[in-house]
């Protein structure tokens, strides 16, 4: 019976004097819209990764047709659209973030979330079924219109109804989790390369695509269960004549809020482009770089095998091996073809996996990062946090698009970058919700976070030119990302000039 109640007492910040861990503060309720919020973050994020990890094996097979063209470019070309559909993506969340922002104050966090998640699931499974580029860019902006809407009342709602003493830590938990749907994505498409080694008929995108729209059943749960937090009720029916909820107008009318949202926009910008734009390339950077040597290795096996073997004709591995070297997408001789197909149908596999197992490296990193971000806030403050984090993630971005070339290094140096890159994730959930008052809690929340993806949108544009840039190069993502990089330092201009609110009361 005690399910659908709360502790409503007023928010007296985080520094109470009340000495007792903060999950003791917290009642039944609290911990299943905890849960509820967390999970449809998380599941957001499952279908984002999913779009990540599909992307350059949903290229290559809606292009196939161009593949053997002596003039077509095939390997930019299906960067190219890969970068087109991204920011396609990306603004279609930007829109949908602002649309259900602002719905999510008017007629309540919990309907909108509702709302969110369908779309959101719903879209991404028709995605398996796209045919050309153009329709799976489609599915993509409007699968986008669910992600985006999905954040801002989530961190609304949980920051309404935790207590004071458990805000900060249930937000950096909630973002925290996201990580979670990133790696099962992950193990989805791991699981799905080695099925595809092994033989199997489908194409792994699809299914994967298929799978992203699973997360429509927790729709069911939130539709019976969740109730609207008490702070929003009271607002909506409180004063609501004079102050409009859920209003662009309202919320750039006052100086301050108008500041806070401008300011906290460019500080947004700084890690949503360079994570879309930067970080959720590392997948593909390592499946280029690595391209080369796998399939020199997995050469070198099949040449081995056929000199070991009694009637195998090893000079037509070799004539192959040659034909590879002047051209990774050069027609071979009719007579070839089956020997080359043999061999990409090794190395696939291969490159799937490590691209995998980097995604899942980015996101270890990533939860602890995230919630990371939450304990040191709570010492030091929100402004110095983000200071620390926005060079860190410049620093080890760098580095990582700089040196990354061995397997060992998925492990060793990606871990650093996702926990850096990520963290900056955390501070958002904190933080921004910290700026606005009750009635534009969730409008202001997701102007910041999500206007920013309309910039970001150009981001993986403006990657196309300098992949178009560096084309003379081995490995052109390597250096237009390394370029990209800068965007972190955006952040720090702004900084000195928005509001430290550790230990502050949300404003109502």
């Amino acid at each position: 019976m005690g399910m659908h109640h709360f502790d409503s007492s007023p928010d007296t910040g985080a520094d109470s004097g009340d000495n007792r861990p903060w999950y003791a503060s917290m009642n039944r309720y609290h911990w299943f819209v905890l849960v509820v919020a967390a999970l449809g973050w998380l599941f957001d994020c499952l279908d984002q990764q999913l779009f990540i990890l599909a992307r350059p094996q949903a290229m290559a097979d809606l292009l196939k047709d161009y593949k053997a063209d002596p003039n077509y470019d095939f390997a930019f070309w299906s960067r190219t659209f890969g970068d087109i559909s991204t920011s396609v993506f990306i603004a279609g969340w930007a829109t949908g973030g602002l649309v259900f922002g602002m719905l999510g104050d008017r007629i309540g966090r919990a309907k909108t979330m509702l709302i969110t998640i369908l779309l959101y699931s719903l879209f991404t499974g028709l995605s398996a079924f796209s045919i050309t580029v153009y329709d799976f860019a489609f599915y993509r902006f409007l699968t986008g219109l669910g992600v985006g809407g999905e954040f801002a009342v989530g961190v609304a709602l949980v920051a309404e109804v935790m207590p004071s003493r458990a805000r900060t830590q249930s937000l950096a938990l909630l973002q925290a989790f996201s990580a979670f749907g990133n790696i099962s994505a992950a193990f989805i498409n791991l699981g799905l390369g080695l099925a595809e080694g092994e033989g199997m008929q489908a194409s792994p995108w699809r299914i994967m695509f298929c799978i992203g729209a699973l997360p429509a059943l927790l729709a069911l749960v939130i539709r019976r269960k969740l109730k609207e937090p008490e702070r929003w009720e009271q607002a909506s029916h409180t004063g609501a004549v004079e102050k409009q909820l859920g209003s662009y107008r309202e919320l750039f009318r006052e100086p301050t809020l108008r500041k806070h949202a401008l300011l906290g926009l460019a500080l947004a910008c700084s890690g949503v482009i360079g994570l879309w734009a930067v970080g959720f390339y590392t997948p593909d950077l390592i499946r280029e770089v690595q391209l080369k040597p796998i399939t020199a290795q997995v050469f070198e096996r099949q040449i081995a095998a056929a000199k070991s073997g009694g009637d195998s004709d090893p000079a037509k591995i070799e004539q192959l091996f040659d034909l590879w070297k002047a051209g990774k997408y050069a027609k071979p001789p009719e007579e070839l073809s089956a020997v080359k197909e043999a061999v990409e149908k090794e190395v696939k596999p291969i490159l799937t996996a490590n691209q995998s197992f980097t995604s899942i490296a980015i996101n270890v990193g990533a939860f602890f990062g995230m919630f990371g971000f939450g304990m040191l806030s709570q010492v030091i403050g929100r402004k110095p946090t983000f200071a620390i984090a926005l060079l860190a993630a410049f620093f080890t971005t760098l580095t990582v698009f700089y040196v990354l070339e061995e397997f060992w290094q998925i492990w060793v140096l990606v871990p650093i970058m996702g926990f850096c890159q990520l963290s900056l994730f955390g501070g958002y959930a904190i933080y921004f919700p910290e700026l606005f008052p009750t009635r534009l809690r969730s409008t202001g929340t997701s102007f910041c976070y999500n206007v920013g993806r309309f910039l970001a949108a150009l981001g993986p544009l403006v990657k196309i030119g300098l992949n178009y840039l560096f084309s003379g190069t081995a490995e052109p993502m390597r250096y237009a990302g390394m370029t990209m990089c800068g965007v972190f330092l955006i952040g720090l201009m702004v900084l000195p000039f928005l509001p430290e609110t550790k230990g502050r009361p949300l404003p109502e």
